[in-house]
């Protein structure tokens, strides 16, 4: 999951907050029509568009189990939580398991466990991290001189608060660094598929290993899809589509989804 680096960003929100009024104006102009109050703000994301699925009763509670995994400090990603809610949620009638490569706390996956009422469902979710921090190892020179190496200093030993967060559940905790860690995973058919690990030779390694296993109609998310120290990802995953006849649906939350046809 996407470590939130704000100080990296800081200046984009600095300028979204303090530039509001002229950008909502100058859209007044143009478009010719009242846009409204800002009703998000966060994640690097601002809007006024409705966001009142925050208040649902359903998705609150699995918000509520997200944060409790504490993944960072001034943890602030509802839009995020909520695309991986509701697509896990689209798909959770297909045949297949759930599988999410890169994991940290757990947050995302702990609320679609909540949200969809996984244990339900007869499926495995098979989680995988090093859950030991980001290995720095695999950043490519171009990710490198884009700055994705600021997320060795981020993470922290989290596996035991893992065991412990998803005990109970029909979780497989998969422990290892990708892709030494993909043979591990036995699953032979997939509905859901969440890749989020910073940085493009694990991303490849695990859309490869894991696309023929996804049934028809199955779902990536790419969390890192659309975030300006991720182009390097964004182009893999862009060529892998189209290799694969598909492309994908590129978000405003910085998520990117793929389905395969």
């Amino acid at each position: 999951m996407l470590l939130q680096l704000r100080f990296l960003y800081k200046k984009i929100e600095w300028f979204i907050r303090n530039h509001r009024r002229v950008l909502l104006i100058d859209a007044k102009t143009s478009a010719n029509h009242y846009l409204g109050p800002i009703t998000y703000d966060t994640d690097i994301l601002t809007t006024s568009n409705n966001c009142d699925f925050i208040r649902e009763p359903r998705f609150a509670q699995a918000y509520k189990a997200a944060a409790d995994t504490k993944p960072w400090d001034g943890f602030t990603s509802q839009w995020r939580v909520y695309i991986v809610c509701w697509f896990a949620d689209h798909v959770k009638n297909l045949d297949g398991d759930f599988v999410e490569c890169g994991v940290n706390t757990g947050a995302f996956s702990r609320a679609i466990i909540e949200y969809v009422d996984f244990n339900k469902l007869n499926k495995t979710f098979h989680l995988l991290d090093t859950f030991e921090g980001f290995p720095t190892q695999q950043i490519t020179e171009e990710e490198r001189k884009a700055g994705i190496g600021i997320y060795a200093t981020h993470y922290h030993p989290v596996y035991e608060e893992v065991k412990k967060t998803f005990q109970g559940f029909n979780v497989n905790i998969i422990k290892g660094m990708i892709p030494d860690s993909l043979e591990v995973c036995k699953t032979v058919k997939i509905a859901f598929l969440s890749i989020d690990m910073n940085a493009v030779v694990p991303e490849m390694a695990a859309i490869h290993y894991f696309w023929d296993k996804l049934v028809v109609g199955g779902v990536v998310i790419l969390d890192d899809y659309g975030f300006p120290m991720h182009t390097a990802q964004k182009l893999a995953f862009d060529e892998f589509a189209q290799s694969k006849n598909t492309n994908i649906l590129s978000l405003p939350t910085g998520q990117g989804i793929m389905f395969k046809k």
